[in-house]
């Protein structure tokens, strides 16, 4: 009857030992605080596939305008070969763009002078994705937008297009005014200035420092793409790329075996940023973005996107860290309590600290913060 008593006792301690509470708990909790803390410092994790993703990063690919720069562009320069004319260009240029919420569009209407006169109403607007803008003002048919979409228009871009260099070397982004009424037409040349934003070299910083290469996607020319790099300290730049085209170069990067990160805030970016292996959006960008995004930033800070990193690398690693003590714990007690070395209550104590110790390792990340991980 000793026998059978002790047989007894051993099997249930057995039972309980092997109970997978800590195992199950390992996971979770790692997860439930890692996205708890990020989102307490601005950092929206959607689920735990984006959490995974990001610890695993080796290149991250921005977008240039509102996202490394303030996205608040201002207009310097408007040259046009009618000298007497430049001022009904722009406020033509600026009528075309009146209704739309383009940075670009804004500082364009933004630099026209407050008169009595108010803008001509343009008509008939239309976006052409990736190129500009094109509708009818005051009975002509204007067009704004790239050098590429002008010489695709068959336009000769000689008369200005020394001003347009020198506008580009000194790092601003360029846009075309044309009149398409009868036979094409090139009236002027405008340089937007954007400066970037005060956080975004060290971002680049940390982001190398951890390891991770960085690369610049922008739709703007490359002169003035490859000012900002060399600004900001980015190791590569991609320049006139159509926002389809920011898609592909996410999918090149792949190809080459990169892990990526598209981090953007604009509806030319939503492709880029639904291609990559995490979508980072801007909290300050469109709807669209945040959708297509894994992970959206609260702040309209750079730095946040090397603290998600380090966040979900933290988590990671807790959850790796559970679930070795979790499986020791179960490795060590199940032969102890068959070898009847542990009784079923001390077997249920053990069980129970497995449980506490794996929940408060997980609660350690709470300590995190983004200034702490650079």
């Amino acid at each position: 009857l000793g026998a059978w008593e002790a047989g007894i006792l051993n099997a249930v301690a057995v039972l309980v030992i092997a109970c997978p509470c800590a195992l199950g708990l390992a996971t979770p909790t790692a997860i439930m605080a890692g996205t708890g803390i990020a989102a307490r410092h601005g950092i929206l994790i959607k689920d735990a596939e984006a959490l995974e993703t990001a610890h695993a990063l080796t290149a991250v690919a921005f977008d240039k305008t509102g996202t490394l720069t303030v996205g608040r562009p201002v207009l310097t320069r408007f040259f046009s070969p009618e000298k007497d004319s430049e001022k009904g260009l722009m406020r033509a240029a600026a009528a075309l763009q009146a209704g739309s919420e383009h940075p670009l569009a804004r500082a364009l209407v933004g630099a026209v002078p407050a008169e009595a006169e108010p803008l001509p109403k343009a008509k008939g607007t239309r976006a052409v994705p990736g190129r500009g803008v094109e509708g009818l003002v005051e009975g002509r048919r204007l067009a704004i937008g790239s050098g590429r979409w002008m010489r695709e228009l068959g336009l000769d871009l000689g008369p200005l297009e020394a001003d347009a260099t020198r506008l580009q070397d000194e790092g601003n982004t360029v846009s075309w005014l044309a009149d398409l009424t009868d036979e094409p037409k090139l009236l002027a040349v405008m340089g937007f200035g954007d400066e970037p934003r005060p956080e975004a070299a060290e971002a680049i910083r940390d982001l190398k420092a951890r390891g991770i290469r960085t690369i610049l996607l922008t739709g703007d020319n490359r002169q003035a793409g490859e000012a900002v790099a060399r600004r900001l300290g980015l190791d590569e730049v991609r320049a006139d790329v159509l926002p389809g085209e920011k898609a592909e170069a996410v999918h090149a990067l792949h190809k080459a075996g990169a892990r990526v990160a598209m981090v953007g805030d604009g509806v030319n970016d939503a492709p880029a940023l639904a291609a990559a292996d995490l979508g980072v959006a801007m909290g300050s960008g469109t709807d669209v973005a945040m959708h297509a995004a894994g992970v959206t930033l609260m702040r309209s800070d750079p730095r946040l996107v090397g603290a998600a990193i380090d966040v979900s690398r933290r988590t990671y690693a807790k959850i790796r860290q559970n679930l070795f003590w979790a499986f020791v714990y179960n490795v060590v007690g199940i032969p102890l309590a068959a070898l009847g070395f542990l009784s079923p209550v001390i077997a249920g104590a053990a069980m129970a600290l497995s449980s506490v110790s794996v929940v408060t390792n997980a609660l350690l990340l709470k300590r995190w913060n983004p200034g702490g991980s650079r």
